[in-house]
């Protein structure tokens, strides 16, 4: 069974301008550690939070997220 699994660039959108979490945050209206944990695949943000990202990094939310489909461990039920 395939779990698909949220990646995302925003680390990398982040660092071309020159910005840290807690620029990227304030711009968004979260906190630095929402920022973190979105970047590391911790937590998956809201729509509106995706989009926000998008928006203020100047691309879309197709390109700061992907879903990748990698296998998982966990037993398949039936």
């Amino acid at each position: 069974m395939t779990i698909p699994t949220l990646l995302n660039s925003i680390k990398e959108h982040r660092a071309r301008r020159g910005w840290t979490q807690a620029d990227l945050a304030m711009s968004v209206g979260v906190s630095r550690k929402t920022i973190n944990t979105v970047e590391n695949g911790v937590f998956v943000p809201s729509t509106v939070l995706a989009l926000r990202l998008a928006c203020v990094l100047e691309t879309t939310v197709e390109r700061l997220f992907e879903l990748s489909e990698e296998p998982s461990d966990e037993p398949t039920q039936g």
